[in-house]
C-alpha cells in the first residue's frame, strides 16, 4: 500500500517534467524539422508536425551562403579564446582562494559573486563607451575579452568548490616525497580536476557561442568580424527570409554545442556532483 501512494504521488510530479520537457524541446524540433522541410511544407497554412518529405537543400543554401564559414570562424575564435583565458586565469585565483589564507580573501570571494549575479545587460552601455574611446570597437579580441569577463566569475567559483571537494592532504603527501608546491598541484590535484575543467569550459564555451547582444553592438563597420548569432540574425534572400534556409543554419550552429556536451556529457556529470560535495 505504502509503495502504491508513493507512485501515486510521483504521478503529477512526472506528468509535470514530462510538461517542461516538452515545452522545452519542441522549439528545437521543430527548428531541425523545418530545416529538412520542404518549402512547400513551410509555406503550408495546415502545420506538418511530422515530415512527410525530406530535404538537404535548406543546408545546401546555408553552406554556399555569402560569410558563413568566415562567420563560424569568427565565433569559434573568440569562444575558444574566452573559454582558455577564463580557465588559465580562473584556475589560479580558485586555487588561491581554496588553497591559500590571506587577508581580503573572503572580501575577494564575494565581490566575484556579486560580479556573477549581476546582469550582463547592465553592462552594453559601459562596455560600448570603453570601447569606444579606446579605439577597440570592431574587433574580435574585443568580444573575447568581453565574454572572458562574463564567464570567469562563474569560473572561479565552480573550480573553488571542486578544489575544496579535493583532499588538500593529497598535495600534501606529494611534497613530503619531494615535490614542490607547484609539482604537486600538477601531478597530483590537476588531473583529479579535469572533470571541473570540463564543466567549466562547457558553459563559458556555451556562453559564448551563443552572446549575441554585444557582438551586435560593437562590431558596426568592420562588417567581416561579425560572429555566427550576428549573421543569423540577418539571414535573408532578395524576397524575404528563407525560413529552410535560416533554420538549417540554426541547426548547424547549435551542432558544435550539442555534440561537445554528447562527448563530455559523462565528465560534466560528474564534475558537477563532486563540485557541489562542497562549497
Amino acid at each position: 500500500m505504502s509503495r502504491s501512494r508513493s507512485r501515486a504521488r510521483r504521478v503529477p510530479l512526472h506528468a509535470a517534467a514530462l510538461l517542461v520537457f516538452v515545452l522545452s524541446a519542441f522549439p528545437v524540433y521543430w527548428m531541425v524539422l523545418t530545416a529538412f522541410k520542404p518549402t512547400a511544407d513551410i509555406q503550408s497554412e495546415t502545420p506538418v508536425f511530422l515530415p512527410t518529405s525530406v530535404t538537404l537543400d535548406h543546408f545546401t543554401k546555408a553552406f554556399e551562403a555569402d560569410g558563413f564559414w568566415l562567420f563560424w570562424r569568427n565565433s569559434l575564435i573568440v569562444t575558444v579564446g574566452c573559454v582558455v583565458l577564463a580557465l588559465i586565469v580562473a584556475l589560479g585565483a580558485a586555487f588561491a582562494v581554496a588553497r591559500l589564507r590571506w587577508k581580503g580573501r573572503r572580501g575577494f570571494i564575494l565581490m566575484v559573486f556579486i560580479a556573477q549575479v549581476a546582469p550582463w545587460e547592465a553592462l552594453l552601455i559601459p562596455m560600448y563607451i570603453i570601447a569606444r574611446d579606446t579605439d577597440m570597437l570592431d574587433r574580435l579580441a574585443t568580444l573575447t575579452l568581453i565574454y572572458f569577463m562574463i564567464t570567469l566569475p562563474f569560473t572561479i567559483v565552480t573550480l573553488r568548490g571542486f578544489l575544496t571537494a579535493i583532499p588538500v592532504e593529497l598535495e600534501e603527501a606529494a611534497q613530503v616525497d619531494g615535490c614542490t608546491r607547484a609539482v604537486a598541484f600538477r601531478r597530483v590535484t590537476l588531473p583529479l580536476l579535469a572533470p571541473g575543467l570540463l564543466a567549466t569550459s562547457l558553459f563559458g564555451f556555451i556562453t559564448a557561442w551563443n552572446e549575441f547582444a554585444f557582438a551586435n553592438m560593437l562590431i558596426i563597420k568592420n562588417q567581416d568580424d561579425r560572429t555566427l548569432p550576428v549573421w543569423l540574425s540577418s539571414f535573408s534572400n532578395v524576397f524575404g527570409t528563407d525560413w529552410g534556409a535560416t533554420m538549417a543554419a540554426s541547426t548547424l550552429f547549435a551542432l558544435p554545442v550539442l555534440l561537445l556536451f554528447l562527448v563530455l556529457q559523462g565528465r560534466v556529470a560528474a564534475g558537477m556532483t563532486s563540485g557541489a560535495v562542497k562549497g
